[in-house]
């Protein structure tokens, strides 16, 4: 895919840190993905860790249903995620202040046991849950670990500046 300019260049974030630190903030990430009629779009709880300088995500879910099958045919997605801080007056209109992630790469689905419980481990400590045993949880069997490289990554911030 072909990168293209952002058109506000002034928004746009290019420090990879900074871009870490608001997937670290966010509490939700939403993942395109295509390979139906229409593009699907949908929300997961997630956790991040940063390898050989790009992000990678990782995120849960039932082994069965729209996503897995659409992942299936097509791992190629889209990660977006966001901060919305909130809406103000400015001079010619009404502005929205936030910060953005717009992250692309390939979704695979963990095999390996150990690989799964990492992934697992980094979403319960990206919601305050470090020290939850996920080696004796009863429920590993029924999910699924999806893994994204993200081989492009983007950021973008509208952030009042005093």
């Amino acid at each position: 895919m072909e990168h293209r300019q952002m058109r506000r260049r002034d928004r746009e974030i290019t420090d990879f840190q900074q871009i870490a630190d608001i997937l670290n903030r966010c509490n939700t990430i939403r993942l395109g993905i295509g390979g139906g009629e229409y593009p699907y779009v949908v929300p997961v709880s997630f956790g991040m860790e940063t390898v050989d300088g790009k992000a990678v995500i990782y995120f849960h879910c039932a082994r069965q249903g729209l996503k897995v099958d659409l992942l299936e045919r097509n791992k190629k997605v889209c990660v977006e995620a966001d901060i919305f801080i909130r809406t103000e007056e400015i001079t010619h209109g009404i502005t929205a202040r936030y910060e953005s992630v717009i992250g692309l790469g390939e979704c695979v689905f963990l095999t390996d046991t150990t690989e799964m419980v990492h992934g697992l481990k980094l979403i319960c400590e990206h919601y305050g849950y470090a020290d939850y045993q996920i080696d004796n949880c009863g429920s590993l069997q029924h999910v699924l670990v999806g893994k994204i490289v993200l081989e492009q990554i983007s950021g973008k911030r509208n952030i009042k500046t005093e």
